[in-house]
């Protein structure tokens, strides 16, 4: 019965292998099969039928466009249990607070967000439940970015099926590539839907030259860059007519009026939503970009997020709660916060209880989640 069934599937025969569009292993002339090196058969050639994916319908509800006009962006924070699961009820807070604040935009599952701590399974169902509540209010960005092409494809595709509205891709750090290799790597996540790309050589080990940027920013998909290495670099791509967001809160608000910046993919507006849309939608404010500045250099101070996760926490708006290998900052840190709460004003920060110094014993670190 088996071998029957397999002939007619064509497994059982010495054609076999053209079944499968492989040419068979031929002996060469004059050698004695019995005793002759083995030949291989020559590879087959497989079409890619995954890219990009194949669907009538579409992937999204959003034009690149629409991703091109959003001036504040805000890579929004992940709150936990004390488990290490998500606190959906606070994250669901926070996000309000981010809509009704004047936020167009949300980074879900980026560095600040933690998506690096994060199964994939745990990132695709935050992108979810984002779009599902608040995609209507908001833009939802998946940081969907991998130092693998696979991976990222695979996220992408998930991502845009749950509805995000585009996607964040990072450069591949660690094992890093040549600068062909970052063309053919954004080309083929650009496929996906509308991106946004984020070059931050500090935690990629490798800088996107501005001859990548050059040659993926004629894909139709390619919304902007998010660019995190200076003035000089943000005023080369803009007088190109390419749509920068400045990484760096501490440089947005020259980047914005003064090099030709769209706006900002921002840290600080996590605390600060009201603030930082009025520096980036009524005009230049110096005054109000140095009054912000000590509490940015105090967010920076360690590298992100541990700098917010503590700040968040001591706002009562999150539990404090870190998913290892972050930690809080120390307690001399968490009373100069509170210092700058009250020097800019607690009206001007999330949530409504008062402002507190909490105690090294108050935090909760998790390494298994």
């Amino acid at each position: 019965m088996a071998s029957s069934l397999l002939m007619n599937l064509g497994l059982g025969s010495n054609n076999a292998t053209l079944s499968f569009g492989l040419k068979p292993c031929r002996p060469a002339d004059g050698t004695n099969t019995r005793a002759g090196r083995w030949r291989s058969p020559e590879a087959a050639v497989i079409p890619n039928y995954h890219l990009p994916m194949r669907s009538l319908e579409n992937k999204n509800r959003t034009s690149v466009d629409d991703i091109k006009s959003l001036r504040l962006i805000t890579a929004i924070k992940t709150p936990y249990l004390p488990d290490g699961r998500f606190d959906l009820e606070a994250y669901d807070s926070l996000m309000h607070m981010q809509i009704n604040n004047g936020a167009e935009g949300v980074i879900v599952g980026g560095t600040t967000g933690e998506g690096h701590l994060m199964s994939w399974d745990e990132h695709i169902m935050l992108i979810g439940h984002t779009v599902n509540c608040f995609g209507t209010s908001i833009k939802v960005i998946g940081n969907t970015g991998s130092n693998s092409t696979r991976e990222a494809i695979h996220a992408s595709e998930q991502g845009f099926a749950v509805g995000m509205h585009a996607a964040l891709h990072i450069n591949p750090y660690y094992g890093k590539t040549s600068s062909q290799g970052l063309v053919s790597h954004f080309e083929t996540v650009l496929s996906m839907g509308p991106t946004i790309i984020y070059n931050v050589p500090s935690r990629t080990g490798q800088d996107i030259p501005p001859s990548v940027i050059h040659m993926i920013s004629q894909n139709p998909n390619m919304a902007g860059v998010k660019e995190c290495v200076g003035h000089n670099r943000v005023k080369e791509y803009t007088d190109q007519g390419i749509v920068i967001w400045s990484g760096n809160d501490n440089e947005c608000h020259d980047s914005r009026w003064t090099y030709g910046a769209n706006g900002v993919i921002s840290v600080v507006s996590n605390l600060v939503p009201g603030l930082m849309h009025e520096l980036m939608f009524q005009g230049k404010n110096p005054s109000l970009n140095s009054k912000l500045m000590p509490l940015i250099d105090w967010l920076f101070r360690e590298p992100n997020p541990i700098g917010l996760n503590t700040a968040l926490a001591q706002l009562g708006v999150t539990r404090p709660v870190f998913r290892l290998p972050y930690v809080p900052l120390p307690l001399e840190r968490r009373v100069e916060f509170v210092g700058m709460v009250e020097a800019i004003g607690r009206e001007n920060f999330v949530g409504e209880k008062d402002v507190q110094v909490l105690d090294d014993a108050d935090f909760i670190s998790v390494g298994r989640y």
